[in-house]
């Protein structure tokens, strides 16, 4: 696998098979790695994952939407990303740590323009930058960590693709 997919999680490619060819090939795959991976299809979208069993808090998953084009080729979208559970919690908690910054930051303002003393707001203000530098650093921890399964369902994607 190359060193620009670890960065741009994104790609794009185009296959020189119909959309319906790439299905049909894909359900075929699906019946050899059962056990160890799932892939959903719907119309056009494509998702592989890894197996509960063998899925870690760090396992990516492979969205590919399809797209017929005029000369009979398939163009190809895919996106590799966090399990999607696991990126609502994470944005819920950007959430809440950007609440916090925000209402504490009022307080502090309010406090200053009162001349009251505000060491306790800008203490945990300063606590939810780190938090969030901290999220961000676990984010990449976690993606890197990831990398080996990605290689993996980025191996099942192109034994379709690529034949």
């Amino acid at each position: 696998m190359s060193e620009n997919l670890k960065l741009r999680l994104r790609f794009y490619s185009v296959c020189n098979k119909s959309t319906a060819t790439i299905k049909k090939e894909f359900e075929d795959l699906k019946a050899t790695v059962e056990p160890d991976y799932k892939i959903k299809m719907h119309d056009n979208h494509i998702w592989f994952t890894i197996d509960v069993l063998k899925r870690e808090k760090y396992s990516p998953h492979l969205h590919i939407e399809m797209e017929e084009m005029e000369d009979g080729n398939t163009a190809i979208n895919g996106l590799y990303g966090p399990d999607p559970v696991l990126w609502t919690f994470f944005m819920f908690l950007h959430f809440i740590i950007a609440g916090i910054f925000i209402i504490f930051s009022i307080i502090a303002y309010s406090k200053w323009k009162l001349n009251q003393k505000i060491f306790l707001d800008v203490t945990i203000m300063t606590a939810m930058v780190i938090f969030w530098f901290a999220l961000y650093f676990f984010a990449r921890y976690n993606r890197k960590r990831g990398i080996p399964q990605m290689e993996k369902l980025d191996e099942l994607m192109k034994k379709v693709i690529t034949t």
